[in-house]
């Protein structure tokens, strides 16, 4: 039996739809949904176009391409037709990141016309928790950012980005983009540090997507010179602390496999592993 299929951009009439493919997995496809669930599918509002798959009239899955490309619920056939209209269009974002086995299949389609890449992180478990640990206690310096220390955050946003990702924030347009997202986590009450007596940023962490089923954990740092003293646990114990009271009942974060050291800290903190992500970077 022929199952006819068709690859096309989603609009806003799809908008019902797309929320219950993304809805159907809240926590790998928090970052979207939440995008989503605030700008819809209007690719001006929503920074990028949300490609749909369809099979026999029925959408089944999805790919968000923004600045980011990201297959969402997608199947191995779903990714093939999203390679193609990738392909077609040409490399537009920075990275390509989602769970694990549809990423690794996009990128080796796409390799050969985008790569070669700048890194590729092939297994980054995704870790999530519910509750809080009872072996850790939340560091009580650990605060939400004011609208009014952005000079006080930004240069440890920076340099967590840099130290991350391999390259500066600040490049391109001066950081401005970076800038106006790093504003907009801290308008939102889900920027979170422990600042020093001379004002200088100890740990950081944010709460970067939000839905109302699960949210994700990101940008967490500690200064170098505070590293070894158990600052990334207490910080994190904290930031889940308001996580789980005032954001979602599902908290998550994912995290390079050859960082031992934070995944293990991780766990201490309550989190387990339940997937994997996978990042191509540009």
């Amino acid at each position: 039996m022929l199952t006819q299929t068709t690859t096309r951009v989603l609009d806003p009439s799809d908008l019902g739809a797309a929320l219950a493919i993304l809805e159907s997995e809240p926590v790998a496809n928090a970052f979207v949904t939440s995008r989503v669930q605030v700008a819809g599918l209007d690719p001006w509002r929503l920074g990028g176009e949300m490609w749909g798959w369809y099979a026999d009239g029925r959408l089944r899955s999805l790919c968000y391409s923004g600045a980011n490309l990201v297959p969402i619920c997608a199947t191995p056939e779903a990714v093939r037709g999203f390679a193609d209209r990738a392909r077609r269009a040409g490399r537009r974002c920075s990275s390509i990141v989602g769970p694990a086995e549809p990423t690794s299949q996009l990128w080796r389609l796409l390799e050969p016309s985008w790569g070669p890449a700048r890194d590729v992180r092939g297994h980054q478990p995704l870790m999530v928790t519910e509750r809080l640990s009872d072996h850790i206690e939340p560091d009580p310096l650990v605060r939400r950012v004011r609208k009014d220390e952005m000079s006080v955050i930004m240069p440890a946003c920076v340099a967590m980005f840099t130290e991350e990702v391999g390259i500066s924030p600040m490049t391109g347009d001066g950081g401005l983009l970076y800038q106006a997202r790093v504003a907009e986590l801290v308008a939102a009450g889900r920027s979170f540090a422990r600042v020093d007596d001379e004002g200088k940023v100890v740990f950081k962490a944010e709460i970067g997507a939000a839905t109302p089923q699960a949210c994700q954990i990101q940008g967490v740092w500690v200064a170098p010179e505070y590293r070894g003293r158990g600052l990334s646990e207490t910080g994190m114990a904290a930031v889940l602390r308001y996580a789980l009271a005032d954001v979602a009942p599902v908290v998550s974060l994912y995290v390079n496999d050859y960082n031992t050291a934070a995944r293990a800290s991780y766990r201490r903190v309550g989190f387990r592993e339940v997937g994997a992500f996978m990042s191509v970077l540009f």
